[in-house]
């Protein structure tokens, strides 16, 4: 079955490129379109896609809010990538806060796009290597931005205590911050790709990390990487 994917930008021929590269692509389909961040909404709620592709700058409704909006949604289990200009656009920060899977420059090749939808829609989060560092700082640096709305706000990354995950824990852990995906971490360690998914659940729970974008988080303030 084809992964199903929506594609959100306002830029016509921009959005054509993209869809042109999804629908050349064996195994993943175009399911919908769209200009604004309310029509994003809207078809994502209609076709129920595996992935979005989001952008960012959108009029009507930018593409933070219906981010948001859609990962909001009860029984929508439609995963959203950013897609950005810039090597770390300012709003990109609140976008990972709205429930977005992870974000890639619109520079990124076409084989890479296409791989990212896959990582994504396999429950992974995807950060362009290129600005994982720089918004790893910029994470850190800020405070986390509380919603208008009345719901909770996004947990703060817990204090890092590593002590209570093993040394294996420790190395999944460490590249999983360099922006691996399961797999490529099942290769880089010779285990196979489900108990890279089991450690990596393990590291979830035991650092009481929202998700994979909290890990990364983690092993920056914890000193397994290096900005």
């Amino acid at each position: 079955m084809s992964l199903r994917v929506v594609v959100a930008d306002d830029q016509a021929l921009v959005r054509a490129g993209f869809c042109g590269i999804v629908a050349a692509t064996p195994g993943l389909a175009v399911v919908g379109e769209a200009g604004t961040g309310t029509d994003a909404v809207e078809v994502t709620r209609r076709t129920r896609p595996d992935v979005v592709l989001m952008d960012v700058r959108m009029p009507d409704l930018d593409g933070i809010e219906a981010t948001r909006q859609i990962t909001g949604s009860p029984g929508l289990a439609s995963r959203v990538l950013i897609l950005t200009t810039f090597d770390l656009d300012e709003y990109v920060y609140s976008a990972l806060h709205a429930g977005a899977s992870g974000f890639l420059l619109k520079s990124t090749q076409p084989a890479e796009l296409v791989n990212a939808i896959r990582v994504v829609a396999a429950g992974d989060a995807l950060l362009a290597p290129s600005v994982t560092r720089r918004l790893v700082e910029e994470f850190t640096r800020r405070p986390v931005p509380r919603p208008a709305a009345p719901e909770p706000p996004p947990a703060r990354v817990p204090a890092v205590r590593l002590d209570a995950i093993t040394g294996r824990e420790r190395e999944v852990l460490a590249l999983i911050a360099t922006g691996l995906s399961n797999s490529e971490i099942a290769t880089k360690l010779s285990i196979s790709e489900a108990t890279a998914k089991t450690h990596v659940g393990h590291l979830l729970t035991k650092l009481n990390a929202r998700d994979r974008v909290h890990l990364v988080i983690l092993a920056f303030q914890a000193g397994l990487v290096q900005c």
